[in-house]
């Protein structure tokens, strides 16, 4: 009897770490893959994708995260890109102001034994918001991911957007690359929103057979973090667990 009971707390307890320990799912689309924390969703919005924490309306508008990529052209090179990223930006936001970004720093980085050039302004892209922009060139395609966050929640995702970073991998997937010419300019590309409201969120693309589909954290991982999915199975493993224990001792 009191085997079985420690079988059964040992499932239970192997359960929960599995839950604990998927905290991030792996994301991957055609150029650059990393880990992405629970809650937060990937969906490709025309040439670009948008990732957004889906928990409320708050969380959303909070941060956002940009990946773009366009097929190489003269001007995609990592010098190049620091270059760029070294100058302050001026563009007018929703309301007709001029805006000016701070420069934070601009350097060069190298992640996963990729170089990359990596560089924090504020104002740059979302008037009120701290935006980091990772840029590199990968077999023949220039890539930028920028992470956007509210300023007032800098300190918040910071830690985060780090782990995000520290996980970030550069690749060309062959077939199906969804990128901007050569002629385009990569930062000018990413489109990021001037600002983030309740509604900046982007709807799943169409499930029709032409258009590039949706990716996003899945599999086991993304089954334990539904609290919903994870809960209902522990208690349903219990369950039998309990059944069997009291069938054998019957």
């Amino acid at each position: 009897m009191n085997h079985l009971l420690g079988k059964a707390l040992f499932v239970l307890s192997l359960g929960l770490f599995f839950h604990l320990s998927a905290h991030a799912a792996k994301f991957a689309n055609q150029f650059v893959e990393f880990e992405l924390p629970s809650n937060w969703v990937c969906l490709l919005e025309g040439t670009e994708w948008v990732c957004q924490n889906q928990q409320d309306a708050v969380k959303r508008k909070e941060a956002i995260i940009i990946l773009a990529a366009k097929i190489q052209g003269d001007q995609d090179t990592l010098d190049q890109y620091l270059s760029y990223l070294k100058n302050p930006k001026t563009y007018s936001n929703s309301q007709g102001k001029q805006v000016t970004s701070q420069v934070k720093y601009a350097q060069n980085k190298s992640i996963s034994e990729q170089a990359w050039v990596d560089s924090l302004h504020i104002d740059s892209e979302i008037s009120g918001f701290y935006t980091r922009y990772l840029a590199t060139v990968k077999d023949g395609i220039g890539i930028l991911v920028t992470y956007s966050v509210n300023k007032d929640k800098y300190a918040d995702y910071s830690g985060m957007f780090e782990e995000m970073v520290k996980s970030l991998k550069a690749f060309r997937r062959e077939g199906g690359l969804n990128a901007a010419p050569a002629s385009s300019n990569l930062f000018a590309g990413a489109k990021v929103p001037t600002e983030i409201s309740n509604d900046t969120v982007f709807s799943p693309v169409g499930a029709s057979d032409d258009k590039p589909k949706m990716k996003a954290a899945g599999g086991l991982a993304a089954l334990m973090n539904d609290p919903v999915i994870f809960y209902g199975g522990i208690i349903g493993i219990g369950i039998v667990v309990m059944m069997v224990i009291r069938k054998r001792n019957q």
